[in-house]
């Protein structure tokens, strides 16, 4: 009963009337953001990281937070009725959903999806509610060698593991870490790539390089692209799945629920990876894989299961570990840390009303989504059909403006309008600024904590290898590092020897 206190105190929290008006404007702006191809909640809770330093830093997080979420289900229903998938994550919903709606089956299609994000969400908040503190409690006896080899291979697995080239991801990784190197030397005080400006003697500021990158950056690349004309939406009748889908789909929901969480929790994991899996474990355990793409329910059910449980059991590492798994989490990790908190072991038992606040809102705000998601629809639809070179303009003039208000600073203008040309040049030649901001976020703390670490053990790097914990993460880091080489040079041999038999016989 005293594991329960203070979850049920977080209730307390989050049932504040103006907690839950922040909850239900969050998870509207999400559903908005999702419903609109390109904008995604990265880019969007970027932009209105200025607006929430005026506010309680719980109410502040619970509305990012649905922010993130409602975005997954937003970019449902432009994927199902439009063929325009809103979010990435929402890109496989395509190829069985808006089949259903070609066949009039587009209510069936976005109930199940919404009953799908329903139990997803709802199963992951639950492991949520359990594991993470579980997870803070062992994560207590980490030290600085602990923090090292975790930020390490958090690093690795966000370059090798997120979609898209890993070389690419890699690189990017590598200049989000030179950059978290600009400014004064935490230990000796000497300036480092500050080239004498004093506005970089204390380093960058994430918010300005969040705004830039993901803020201005997606608008310039999205005025590019958006030139595909929106087709007439289908009509949305009959959303309660019939028996006979709720059969087909459960399932699949449940496999979904399971494998998102667990794909949410891993660095660079997040609701994308986890709806392309999910889709591929029912194509691949389904008798008549051929139904896939023809308007398979499961095709719709699993991949909008999966990407709604990751999106909620990535704050286990951010809020336990104080490690961003994507990133939308380094961004919300950025704002905790705007807000004063620091995410990490301690959190859970020095700011208990925060952290069970944040998780209970999600409960809240899953209900919202699933009361909200249907009706919304038609609303939604029209939205799309607004400009983007009217939505263009009005959203890069909040962003300079926001970035001008958190300290009153024309450098801090110059920065996001610097990083939103890096953002828009790395979008246009496949470079995803992911990757570079999470290494900036996570070269600080492998920095800090490396020094310290040699600092305990005498500059002594075997001494990591004795410590069991840290032992263990840097087997893992070298077994993810190594495996795509293994993977490559196996292959290599799989195809000589076929070529061998092939000319022999």
């Amino acid at each position: 009963m005293e594991f329960l206190n203070p979850v049920i105190n977080g209730f307390g929290v989050v049932l504040d009337p103006q907690n839950l008006l922040y909850c239900l404007l969050g998870v509207v702006i999400g559903m908005l953001i999702g419903v609109l191809p390109g904008l995604g909640p990265a880019a969007t809770i970027a932009i209105l990281l200025p607006l929430t330093y005026g506010i309680e830093p719980v109410t502040a997080i619970i509305m990012l937070a649905g922010i993130f979420y409602g975005a997954q289900y937003g970019g449902t229903i432009t994927s199902v009725l439009l063929r325009l998938p809103g979010e990435a994550s929402s890109v496989v919903t395509v190829f069985d959903g808006y089949v259903l709606a070609r066949q009039g089956k587009a209510g069936t299609a976005l109930g199940i999806a919404a009953i799908g994000s329903f139990i997803g969400g709802t199963v992951a908040i639950i492991g949520l509610t359990l594991l993470a503190p579980l997870v803070a409690s062992f994560a207590l006896d980490f030290g600085p060698p602990e923090y090292t080899a975790l930020a390490l291979l958090g690093i690795l697995l966000v370059a090798t593991i997120s979609g898209g080239s890993k070389i690419k991801a890699l690189i990017a990784a590598a200049v989000g870490l030179l950059l978290a190197t600009v400014g004064r030397d935490f230990i000796t005080g000497a300036e480092r790539y500050t080239f004498g400006n004093l506005n970089l003697a204390d380093g960058l500021d994430f918010v300005p390089i969040a705004m830039g990158l993901f803020g201005v950056g997606e608008i310039l690349y999205n005025l590019e692209e958006r030139h595909r004309a929106a087709s007439a939406p289908a009509k949305v009748a009959n959303v309660w799945p019939s028996r006979a889908d709720l059969r087909k789909s459960s399932g699949a929901i449940g496999r979904g629920s399971v494998l998102g969480f667990f794909l949410g929790i891993l660095p660079g994991g997040g609701a994308t990876i986890s709806s392309m899996a999910a889709y591929a474990v029912e194509k691949k355990r389904s008798k008549n894989p051929e139904r896939f793409g023809k308007g398979a329910v499961e095709g719709v059910a699993g991949p909008e299961t999966a990407n709604n449980a990751a999106a909620t059991s990535s704050f286990i590492p951010l809020l336990t570990l104080g490690i961003p798994a994507n990133a939308t989490m380094a961004i919300i990790f950025g704002a905790l840390l705007i807000q004063g908190v620091t995410p990490g072991p301690q959190l859970v038992s020095e700011d208990p009303e925060l952290f069970w606040g944040v998780v209970n809102s999600m409960y809240i705000g899953n209900i919202l989504l699933l009361i909200m998601s249907i009706p919304l629809v038609g609303l939604f639809v029209r939205i799309l059909r607004v400009r983007g070179a009217i939505l263009a303009p009005i959203t890069a003039l909040i962003t300079i403006l926001g970035a001008y208000t958190i300290r009153n600073s024309m450098f801090d203008v110059l920065l996001v309008v610097l990083f939103g040309a890096l953002g828009y040049l790395m979008k246009k030649f496949g470079f995803e600024p992911g990757p570079l901001v999470l290494a900036f976020v996570l070269g600080e703390l492998l920095e800090s904590n490396l020094r310290r670490s040699l600092l305990i053990l005498d500059g002594d790097v075997t001494g990591f290898a004795t410590r069991p914990i840290t032992a263990v993460l840097l087997v893992i880091f070298v077994f993810v590092a190594l495996s795509p080489m293994v993977q490559s040079a196996l292959n290599k041999r799989k195809h000589r020897a076929t070529a061998r038999v092939t000319a022999d016989s």
